[in-house]
């Protein structure tokens, strides 16, 4: 059961890692990199980032990048709620495939 204050800090990390990626863009070659969801742990020291990435044959390689890139990441991240949060929380970064997923179910159905 996820606490309003965890979804508060949640939707404000989602919101801010999008702005870090959205300026990124330009260096990672034409790859969009968006965060479809962020889950925040109990105790607000652990933050899960789910990512998706476009195109999708790339998503492996740009997901270890930007896990090797955390800490510059969390810097950044701490540059920006610095007035809002105390701690930044540990990020991690996952790729979230439910688009690839979705995809592969409507073409299964259409094939019926």
């Amino acid at each position: 059961m996820e606490t309003t204050r965890q979804a508060k800090i949640a939707r404000l990390i989602q919101k801010e890692l999008s702005e870090i990626f959205r300026q990124q863009t330009s260096k990672t070659h034409g790859v969009i990199v968006s965060v479809s969801a962020v889950r925040v742990s109990p105790d607000l020291s652990i933050a899960k980032a789910y990512l998706s990435v476009f195109p999708s044959d790339k998503a492996p390689e740009m997901i270890q990048s930007i896990n090797n890139s955390a800490r510059t990441i969390r810097y950044e991240l701490a540059q920006k709620v610095r007035y809002q949060l105390r701690k930044t929380p540990e990020l991690t970064f996952y790729l979230d495939d439910s688009l690839d997923y979705i995809e592969k179910i409507d073409s299964l159905l259409k094939e019926e």
